[in-house]
């Protein structure tokens, strides 16, 4: 039996797959997909083996990650309902889907894990927002929790009624900080500055600032402060972004995806 088995193996769970990789053998992972050129081309490159069904894939894991989009969940609970144990665990990346609702598809009985993972999983760096119920799991199970979680960056735990909010501050907000690094780098490029030359500066300085927030311990607009000299070009074009609404166009970006959030099921 495979330790992990993942269902679907689109960008998220193939992200999710590679950071397994680096604390699994291929041996104890499986996968299967809609698609059967997926399936093999992801077989081809990991050396992770995949079923044809995702009740093929249920039966022979411990660890059942759903990683489909919430368009296609029904289908799966179709497929899967009946099929899972109670020494089996379903981890859920699925978006707007929560606890209640995967035990309406797939039994009363399922013991569920429901995450809010980022694509910067890709490279190692994504954020994942996690709850469970500790009663129903083991201290051995929750460290394979926070393993499998951590392979691929950091997790946090946080109440079941906060997950929607966690699709802002990490599952969509990486989309808004590439469109800051875009923005930021055309400005540049407006300027002078070449196109690629512009990019490498602009990510390098959005990935030491954030650094900066997570090792210092300092409060954001502290380390905004220490910027901003008096009179400087600095708060002159933090005044020209207040000006254009920068931070209320950030709020409500938060708003817009929270609430879309709540209606995807």
């Amino acid at each position: 039996m495979a330790k992990f088995g993942f269902i679907g193996m689109g960008n998220m769970g193939s992200a999710i797959m590679r950071g397994l990789l680096k604390v699994c053998a291929p041996s104890e992972l499986l996968f299967t997909d809609a698609s059967k050129e997926r399936r093999e081309a992801v077989t081809a490159e990991t050396g992770v083996a995949h079923v044809d069904s995702n009740a093929e894939c249920v039966r022979r894991s411990k660890y059942v990650v759903l990683a489909v989009k919430p368009q296609v969940i029904s289908h799966v609970f179709e497929d899967i309902r009946g099929e899972l144990s109670s020494d089996q665990i379903v981890i859920s990346i699925v978006a707007g889907y929560a606890t209640e609702d995967l035990k309406a598809g797939l039994g009363d009985s399922v013991r569920i894990v429901r995450s809010m993972p980022n694509t910067p999983a890709m490279v190692g760096e994504g954020m994942t927002g996690v709850c469970y119920d500790d009663a129903l799991f083991s201290d051995e199970e929750k460290e394979t929790i926070h393993q499998f979680f951590t392979s691929f960056g950091k997790m946090e735990r946080v109440d079941e009624k906060l997950i929607d909010v966690v699709g802002s501050a990490s599952g969509c907000s990486p989309a808004y900080v590439y469109m800051f690094i875009e923005a930021l780098a055309d400005g540049c490029v407006k300027n002078g500055l070449p196109r690629q030359t512009a990019y490498r500066m602009v990510a390098q300085a959005v990935l030491g600032s954030a650094k900066m927030v997570l090792e210092t311990g300092k409060h954001p607009g502290e380390l905004k402060d220490m910027v901003c000299s008096p009179g400087g070009t600095t708060i002159e074009g933090l005044a020209a972004l207040e000006e254009c609404g920068f931070r209320g166009a950030i709020i409500k970006a938060c708003d817009a995806n929270y609430e879309k959030n709540k209606k995807l099921k």
